[in-house]
C-alpha cells in the first residue's frame, strides 16, 4: 500500500459518486485517478490494465465534454434491448483472445486472460458510461467482481477494497440512472 494508490482510490471513488448523480466532474476525478494508475499498475505487471487508464484519461475526457454540452444532463439515460449487447460482447471476446494470446507470447504478464478481459470489458463499458446506456451497471458488476481477483493477486489491497465498494456503488448507480430514466419518460 502506497499514498498513490490511496490517492488513486478516493479520487476513483469520488469518480463513481460523481457519476452515479450524473454530475460532469465525475470525469476530472477520473482523470487524475487513472494518472496515478498508470503507473502503479503497470509496476505490478498488469500491463492491459496500465494501458486502460490511458484509455479512461481520453474517455474522462470525452466524457466531460459529452455531459457538458449545453448543461450537464444534455445526454439522457437510456436502455439497450437485449439484442444490442451482442456485438458489445462479442468484440470483447474477440479482443480479450487476440490481446491475452499476445500478453502469453511477448510479455512477462502475470495473469494475461483476466486482464486483457477486465480490459476490454472495461474499454466497452466506459463509452457505456459516457453514453449513458443504463446497462453499463450489469456490465461493470462482472468487470469489477473479476478485478477484485486481479488486485488481491498483486497485492493492491486497497484497489481490491475500492472494486468491493465498487459492487456495492453499483447498484445504486442503476438504480439512480433507472430512475432518472423513468422520470424523464
Amino acid at each position: 500500500m502506497s499514498l498513490w494508490e490511496l490517492a488513486a482510490v478516493v479520487l476513483a471513488i469520488a469518480y463513481l459518486l460523481l457519476a452515479i448523480k450524473q454530475n460532469a466532474l465525475c470525469w476530472l476525478a477520473a482523470i487524475a485517478s487513472a494518472a496515478i494508475y498508470v503507473v502503479l499498475l503497470f509496476e505490478v505487471r498488469l500491463y492491459m490494465e496500465s494501458a486502460l487508464q490511458l484509455f479512461y484519461i481520453a474517455m474522462a475526457i470525452y466524457g466531460w465534454v459529452v455531459w457538458r454540452r449545453s448543461d450537464q444532463r444534455a445526454v439522457q439515460v437510456s436502455s439497450w434491448p437485449l439484442a444490442f449487447h451482442f456485438i458489445p460482447l462479442l468484440i470483447i471476446v474477440l479482443l480479450t483472445l487476440a490481446s491475452a494470446t499476445a500478453l502469453k507470447v511477448y510479455t512477462d504478464a502475470v495473469s494475461p486472460w483476466l486482464d486483457s478481459f477486465v480490459t476490454w470489458g472495461s474499454i466497452v463499458t466506459t463509452w457505456m458510461v459516457a453514453r449513458k446506456i443504463l446497462q453499463n451497471w450489469h456490465y461493470w458488476f462482472v468487470i469489477d467482481t473479476i478485478s477484485v481477483y486481479l488486485y488481491v493477486s498483486r497485492d493492491l489491497w486497497l484497489t481490491a477494497g475500492l472494486f468491493v465498494v465498487y459492487l456495492i456503488l453499483i447498484v445504486l448507480g442503476y438504480r439512480q440512472w433507472r430512475s432518472s430514466m423513468r422520470a424523464v419518460a
